[in-house]
C-alpha cells in the first residue's frame, strides 16, 4: 500500500487518482505502508507544525529503506530549513536549505522543463527536456550531491527534482504535469 500523507492540505485527491494509494493521516497506515508519498502546498513552517505529530514516524520510514516521494512543498520539507519559516527546522533529511527567488517574478508558476542531471528511476521514460507544471515561490539549495534534475526560471537554474537511495522528491507537481507526470507516478510506484 502507498500511504499519501494526509496534512490537510494539497491536491490529495489527483495525487492519488494519479498514484493509486490511501490518503491517510493514520500514523499505524503509514507505518505499514509500503511506499510514503508527502504532497505539500502551503507555508513551510504552517506544514512543518502539522507534520511534527508524524515526524519520528517518517523518518523511520526513510531511514529503513522505503521509497519516499516529496511533492513541491514536500520536497521542500526535507531540508534542515526555509526563508518562509526562519527558526522552524525542516525534516533535515538533506543538508541544505530553501530560498526564494530573486529577481524574478513569483510565484513561478506554469510549465516548464527539466533537465536530467544522472541516472533517476523516476524519470525511467522521460525525455530531457519534458515539461511538467510548476507553482511555487520558493527552491531548494542541496548542499549534496542529490539534483537528479533543474529547471531554468530566467536567470534562476533551481533544483527540480532530487534523488538519493530510497528518497525521491520533486518541485513540479507531477499530478498536474499530464503524460510526464503520469510517468514519474507509475515510476514511483513500480520502485
Amino acid at each position: 500500500m502507498i500511504a499519501i500523507v494526509d496534512l490537510g492540505i494539497g491536491n490529495l485527491a489527483n495525487v492519488r487518482k494519479a498514484l493509486g494509494g490511501k490518503i491517510t493521516g493514520d500514523p499505524y497506515e503509514i507505518e505499514r505502508a509500503e511506499k510514503i508519498v508527502l504532497p505539500g502546498v502551503g507555508n513551510f513552517g504552517a506544514v512543518m507544525d502539522r507534520l511534527e505529530p508524524l515526524r519520528g514516524l517518517i523518518l523511520d520510514a526513510i531511514n529503513d529503506g522505503k521509497p519516499f516521494l516529496g511533492i513541491c512543498l514536500g520536497l521542500q520539507l526535507l531540508f534542515e530549513g526555509s526563508e518562509e519559516s526562519p527558526g522552524k527546522p525542516g525534516l533535515g533529511v538533506f543538508r541544505g536549505n530553501v530560498v526564494r527567488f530573486r529577481g524574478v517574478r513569483t510565484p513561478h508558476i506554469g510549465w516548464n522543463q527539466l533537465w536530467k542531471k544522472g541516472d533517476c528511476p523516476l524519470f525511467e521514460g522521460i525525455e530531457d527536456g519534458a515539461y511538467f507544471y510548476f507553482v511555487h515561490s520558493y527552491h531548494a539549495v542541496p548542499e549534496e550531491d542529490i539534483v537528479a534534475g533543474v529547471t531554468d526560471y530566467g536567470p534562476v537554474l533551481f533544483a527540480s527534482a532530487l534523488c538519493r537511495e530510497n528518497i525521491y522528491a520533486v518541485q513540479f507537481h507531477p499530478e498536474k504535469s499530464g503524460r510526464n507526470g503520469l510517468t514519474v507516478m507509475r515510476n514511483f510506484g513500480g520502485l
